[in-house]
């Protein structure tokens, strides 16, 4: 390891420490539950799943708990909120962001940062399960892959591209996990190519992509476009998988942990009132006008109500798989789960295989700072999980995996990338 790199990890070990001691939990023991600051500047791409943050800010839930001043600022791509989350709030970047849940652990190893320079990064809630998908092209819909992805063996070339939207993300963990499913390597079989997942109808109405794996609404609009189909839903993969998260930089948690904890429960109380099914209406007409997404409602109310038009002839009415965001403990950081993707990028080689799993995920997951903030939020405690695991997962192939045991999971994959990097 160089020293550059070395002194990067110190320093991110030390704000670390320092962030832990300044955990919400204190502020209550002195009295005072008022945040430290007023304002913060959070990110978010134009995806369904950032709605809890756009919610928190329309239906003043932000400024209900002491934080008037909240930007919710549009980013251009995965890359791009990364890049203002490294520059952060102070100095024209952000403060925090609707994220890809493996990302603020890339950021906070420096595996994705500018001279693998660490950047310390606290997962406050996770913001969804369910609500992606994985299309395809109109051109090979004759094939009819659905959740087996043996049928595009026949089209796929090594030239052929396959879209996802971060490498190491969860669109590219659901892709991978598709099509090596069926025996198809990601890395050798085919390309797979990033794009922002808002330019993902654009890029396959040219003709050039074979299949994406997107949040909504861009799947719905693939189908709407009759550009292509939905083979599968996510949640056919795995059932009520976590999917994005909402995450601070660890000196904002440091520096201003009752601020933290004020952000996490004005985003908890947003996620309760998207998940009424009384309010989804509202909710797709708030996102999708041309301040947030810029979107038709039509492109987003079908799959928030859990009515999937697959494009392929399949139509599922109040499907159980549609994007949660509060019921079935969606909002809650299971550390379990920050385990498995962690897992799976070292499987594809975005991590080392020395990577500490558990050790990490104890230094980026605050769900101590979750619980706190669903007390303020006035959550029942009925509402939260009694522990930090969710337990062993089942996916649809069979596969197992245990988060008390990682390497057996990892050793059980047939196609992966060896020896990491």
């Amino acid at each position: 390891m160089s020293i550059g790199r070395r002194e990067g990890l110190a320093a991110a070990a030390a704000l670390f420490a320092a962030a832990r001691g300044a955990l919400p939990r204190g502020a209550f023991a002195q009295g005072s539950t008022a945040p430290e600051v007023r304002r913060a500047v959070l990110g978010y791409i134009a995806l369904t799943d950032a709605a809890p943050l756009i919610i928190a800010k329309e239906k003043g839930f932000f400024a209900k708990h002491g934080m008037p001043d909240v930007e919710v600022s549009k980013q251009a791509s995965w890359g791009a909120t990364r890049d203002n989350l490294v520059l952060g709030g102070g100095s024209g970047g952000i403060d925090g962001a609707h994220i890809l849940t493996p990302m603020p652990y890339l950021m906070h190893t420096g595996r994705i940062t500018q001279n693998n320079q660490p950047v310390p990064m606290a997962i406050m809630a996770r913001l969804n399960t369910n609500g992606q998908a994985i299309s395809v092209a109109e051109k090979h819909k004759a094939l009819g892959a659905r959740l087996d992805a043996a049928p595009l063996r026949r089209a796929l070339t090594p030239e052929s591209k396959v879209a996802m939207t971060f490498r190491g993300g969860t669109h590219d963990l659901w892709i991978r996990y598709w099509l090596a499913a069926a025996g198809i390597d990601p890395d050798r079989d085919l390309q797979t190519i990033v794009v922002p997942p808002p330019q993902m109808v654009a890029n396959m109405k040219v003709g050039t992509m074979d299949a994406f794996c997107v949040g909504e609404p861009w799947n719905d609009q693939l189908v709407n476009q009759k550009l292509g189909y939905s083979a599968i839903v996510t949640g056919e993969l795995w059932r009520d998988h976590p999917e994005k998260s909402f995450a601070l930089r660890g000196d904002f948690v440091a520096s201003n942990p009752r601020a933290a904890e004020a952000l996490t429960a004005a985003v908890i109380e947003a996620q309760r009132w998207c998940d009424a099914d009384a309010n989804k209406q509202e909710m797709c007409a708030i996102v999708g006008r041309r301040a947030w997404f810029n979107v038709p409602v039509t492109d987003i109310i079908d799959r928030s109500r859990g009515n999937i038009d697959y494009g392929d002839g399949r139509k599922v009415e109040n499907s159980p798989l549609l994007m949660k965001f509060w019921r079935d403990h969606a909002s809650y950081p299971f550390q379990s789960h920050e385990r498995w993707f962690l897992t799976e990028d070292i499987r594809w080689g975005v991590l080392p295989e020395s990577t500490d799993t558990a050790k990490l995920v104890s230094e980026v997951n605050r769900e101590g700072i979750w619980r706190a903030a669903a007390e303020r939020a006035g959550v029942p405690a009925s509402e939260t999980p009694r522990g930090t695991s969710r337990g062993r997962e089942t996916f649809f192939d069979g596969k197992v995996f245990d988060p008390e045991d990682p390497a057996a999971y990892l050793a059980s994959l047939g196609i992966k990338k060896p020896g990491g990097s």
